[in-house]
């Protein structure tokens, strides 16, 4: 082939698979997870596992997809809009579970007389849902869910206020408040004003409230779930209560006496401030807030959302309640529950934006460097021997320039580096580079030196 014309073959060829080229991008309300924050996201997860299981609470799994008629019209219609549905290959419609909790009813009623009751269980694990995107929520999530199932008891409410006071606790926040309400005011309330009947959207109205502000919710009460001007005023009048304790359960108890499942309300929102406190939970942590709804249509009882104090505007980091009737187009037996989820992701965005996140990209806090090609042989003997000893160690593929492989740890985030060169063999000494104070030091090289050399720095 003459060569002018093989160079255009070339050119032809390059220029085809340029064109081949898939961009790498992510969908709309997805993302890629970095080390820098994947690791402090697997941290949470793992505090939320002890936390869990301090409790007693087990752990399970259920699938990503369950069949439609499974998840559709559990949690209302919004819900219902924003599910992951299609028919897969064999005709069968399913969808993406949008929650961990309606798979926990149906798991549940499936495996009762394997599980007995009551049942505690936690599940950590990604739900989507088709929303609009914004700060601190994406349409791919993790959750992670604890539920008591199986039992109508008080203390059940109780210990989900305990689990979420000290989950916020173990990640590290010392300045948040439990948002507590109860179902039933609203409905005693309701009820009274003939409206039983238009609960669900009332509760739709009322979960908008930190969208469009009373005048909306109030607009929306009026125009879409139809009730009159005096009607909404009842609703809202319940709602913007506001003082300690004892001032809003005495008011709220004024405006639903006479219902019989609104003064119900009251006297579990009492109790369940009682154990709280019982529990350990100081009452600044704890606000009766009878403004909030929880959108899902599930929800029977007590109800909670959890808000950081420096930064409210993020939305609720841990939300949930009890229902009671989840679980009873599943099975003819009753199984109420009652539980809570944080929000992964949204916490993280929230610790992010508040500079909680150490800027590491790596879980390996010692980084050992390869300096002398002919010994790596005792510098895997090294690594291994102080990994036995409890510490995650790097240690450097290639024997590169010193300046390199310090300048790879300082991007990664190591805050050790083991130097150990020809000389330092000889000599049966090791450079231990404190990487984030600029400081070095020489110890004897052998395990129990360097595991006291390492500790020290690792501690400050």
């Amino acid at each position: 082939m003459p060569g002018g014309l093989h160079r255009a073959f070339l050119l032809w060829g390059f220029t085809t698979m340029a064109e081949k080229l898939i961009p790498p991008r992510t969908l709309k309300g997805f993302r890629d997870y970095l080390p820098q924050v994947m690791i402090p996201r697997e941290r949470i997860m793992e505090i939320a596992r002890r936390v869990y299981r301090s409790y007693g609470f087990a752990p399970i799994d259920t699938p990503a997809l369950e069949y439609l008629e499974i998840l559709a019209g559990k949690g209302g219609e919004e819900t219902d809009k924003q599910m992951y549905r299609f028919q897969d290959h064999g005709g069968r419609w399913v969808a993406l579970r949008f929650d961990l909790t309606v798979p926990v009813a149906r798991f549940t009623a499936q495996h009762l007389n394997e599980l007995g009751i009551p049942f505690k269980r936690y599940h950590i694990a990604p739900v989507w849902r088709g929303e609009n995107t914004q700060r601190g929520r994406y349409r791919e999530f993790v959750q992670c869910d604890f539920d008591t199932i199986g039992t109508r008891s008080l203390t059940a409410d109780i210990e989900t206020t305990l689990v979420i006071h000290d989950l916020l606790r173990a990640i590290g926040f010392q300045e948040f408040v439990i948002r507590i309400n109860n179902r039933k005011l609203l409905n005693g309330l309701l009820e009274r004003q003939g409206l039983a009947d238009r609960a669900a959207g009332v509760l739709r109205a009322l979960d908008k409230w930190g969208k469009i502000g009373t005048e909306g919710v109030k607009q929306e009460l009026e125009q879409i779930v139809g009730l009159t001007p005096d009607q909404a005023t009842a609703v809202l009048e319940l709602t913007q209560i506001h003082g300690d304790h004892d001032e809003v359960l005495s008011q709220a108890e004024k405006l639903v006496q006479g219902s019989a499942v609104g003064e119900e309300g009251v006297h579990e929102l009492r109790e369940v401030l009682r154990g709280a406190a019982a529990g350990g939970v100081a009452p600044t942590y704890l606000v009766l807030d009878l403004a909030i709804a929880r959108g899902l249509d599930y929800y029977t009882g007590t109800i909670y959302e959890t808000y950081l104090t420096a930064l409210p505007g993020i939305g609720s980091v841990c939300s949930g309640g009890r229902y009671d009737n989840l679980a009873e187009l599943f099975t003819t037996q009753s199984l109420p529950g009652v539980g809570a989820s944080l929000g992964l992701d949204r916490l993280l965005a929230a610790m992010e934006e508040l500079g909680m996140l150490e800027a590491v990209s790596t879980p390996a806090p010692i980084l050992l460097v390869f300096f002398d090609p002919g010994r790596r042989d005792d510098y895997l003997r090294l690594a291994a021997q102080l990994r036995s000893a409890g510490f995650n160690v790097e240690f450097y593929p290639e024997p590169k320039k010193i300046s390199q492989q310090l300048k790879y740890a300082d991007r990664r985030g190591h805050r050790v580096a083991l130097v150990i060169g020809e000389s330092e063999f000889e000599k049966q000494v090791c450079q231990v580079k404190d990487l984030r104070a600029g400081a070095q030091k020489e110890v004897p090289l052998e395990l129990k030196a360097l595991t006291e050399a390492i500790s020290e720095i690792l501690a400050r």
